[in-house]
Parts: C-alpha cells; sequence; structure tokens
C-alpha cells in the first residue's frame, strides 16, 4: 500500500489530466502542467481519513469519576461530498456524559477529523462520530451536531450561498432523557 493508504495518487493524476483534456485544455501549458500532481496531492490530503483508524484516538481514556456534561463546541471541519466531490465545511459540536472515564480533549476534534476526512454525507458523518464514541468510550449518553455549509448546493445547482445544514446524533441519555436532551442543546447553542 502506498504512503496515502487505499488512495491511488498516480490514477488521480492521470484521471485529472483526461479531466482537463474533456474541458479542452492544453495539458502542456505553463498554468496547467503541475495541475495533475496538485489536484491528486490536494486528494490525498482531503481524503486522509481513509487511511486511519479513529481507535488510535481512544488510547487517551483516563478513569475519572467526573459525571457530569463534557462538550467541545465548534470543531472546525471539512469533508468531501461523495456525490459532488466537493468540499463541505463547518462546525461540530461533540458531547458525552462519562460513566468513568474521560478522553483527552484534543482527541474528539481527532475522531471527528479522521471520519470527516473521507467520502461523506453529513447525515452518516453525524452518526458515524456518535456511534463511535458510544462504542468505544462506553458513557451514559453522546450527543453529535453538525452544522455545514455544502458548496455542492452554495456555488452550483441550487445556488444557495449563506444556508447552513445541521444534523443530529444522539445517544443513550441524550436520546431517552427529555431534560438532558434540552440541556445539551441548549449548552450546544449558547
Amino acid at each position: 500500500m502506498s504512503e496515502y493508504g487505499q488512495i491511488d495518487k498516480d490514477r488521480i493524476e492521470k484521471a485529472v489530466k483526461e479531466l482537463l483534456l474533456a474541458f479542452g485544455e492544453d495539458v502542456e501549458r505553463e498554468g496547467l502542467k503541475n495541475t495533475p500532481n496538485r489536484v491528486a496531492r490536494m486528494y490525498c490530503e482531503l481524503l486522509a481519513g481513509m487511511k486511519t483508524e479513529p481507535d488510535e484516538h481512544l488510547k487517551s481514556v483516563f478513569s475519572e469519576k467526573y459525571d457530569e456534561i463534557v462538550l467541545l463546541r465548534n470543531i472546525p471541519f471539512y469533508s468531501t461530498c461523495e456525490h459532488h466531490l466537493m468540499p463541505f465545511i463547518g462546525s461540530a459540536h461533540v458531547a458525552y456524559l462519562p460513566d468513568g472515564a474521560v478522553l483527552g480533549v484534543s482527541k474528539l476534534a481527532r475522531i471527528v477529523d479522521s471520519f470527516a476526512k473521507r467520502l461523506q454525507v453529513q447525515e452518516r458523518l453525524t452518526e458515524q462520530i456518535a456511534d463511535f464514541l458510544m462504542n468505544g468510550l462506553k458513557p451514559k449518553g453522546v450527543a453529535v451536531v453538525l452544522e455545514a455549509s455544502h458548496s455542492c448546493m452554495t456555488i452550483r445547482g441550487i445556488k444557495k450561498p449563506g444556508s447552513v445544514m445541521v444534523t443530529s446524533a444522539l445517544r443513550g441519555m441524550f436520546k431517552k432523557d427529555p431534560r438532558s436532551r434540552s440541556e445539551i442543546m441548549t449548552l450546544i447553542h449558547k
């Protein structure tokens, strides 16, 4: 396997060159000569989550008797829409209610990145983060809310800049208990 994991950088370069030719471009002109390589490297970076296992971020779990909400708000993320291969960019809000264990705070952001840097749809991304934390950390509850602007909707198609898609995934106490759900949503949207 290459340094890019499952991603075949050489094949991407060839495909980009074919796209440029299909656009009627001269792939040998100065401005485009290195474009296939740049685009291939860009996709390797944007899709780096395909070569990572988020389990590595659970190595920073600590025993702790803390039993109140842990929330990391406004985690910037970007992902690539699998329908149009265009970016969607936003903020993730990730919370959990510990049950004897807490996770190093930077690991929450790393887990978001690990799932975001793949070909995605926002709904699945939201659920993957929530399910991963619920299964790996075993908390009493998990809440994940993603807010993102999708370039496949803002600069093409319907062209509605400024629109933001919001998705949520609630697990455990945050799903079962209306008071817990209300409390976490209030904290996320402060």
